[in-house]
């Protein structure tokens, strides 16, 4: 049984946040978080937290021990964009998106 946890608008984009997604995909969460802990972004902090709410999820509705679970897919969709604009040459605009993202983090029970 997978459970889920997601993160949503986060003030990330997601490109920026598949790079420390890529780190974790397929770990036990308890290795997951120790690579997070020592990895020096802001976006591992947010990525964390996503993490042990899926642990938390799945200790607390269905009864599974959180050494025994393991990341199954973890992705990050776009979310929406703050369109901000800044003045250029001669009168025109330019125009600057803010992206933000959603995180999705499915755990199961290791298969060992």
């Amino acid at each position: 049984m997978e459970v889920k946890a997601i993160a949503k608008n986060t003030g990330i984009s997601p490109r920026k946040v598949r790079l420390v997604l890529d780190l974790i995909r397929g770990k036990k969460v308890s290795e997951a978080l120790d690579m997070l802990r020592f990895t020096p972004t802001p976006t591992a902090r947010v990525v964390a937290k996503v993490v042990k709410s899926a642990a938390a999820n799945a200790e607390n509705n269905f009864q599974m021990t959180p050494s025994d679970l393991k990341i199954v897919s973890i992705f990050a969709d776009g979310a929406q964009s703050l369109r901000r604009y800044r003045p250029r040459a001669r009168g025109r605009v330019g125009h600057i998106l803010k992206r933000s993202s959603h995180i999705t983090v499915n755990v199961a029970e290791a298969e060992d």
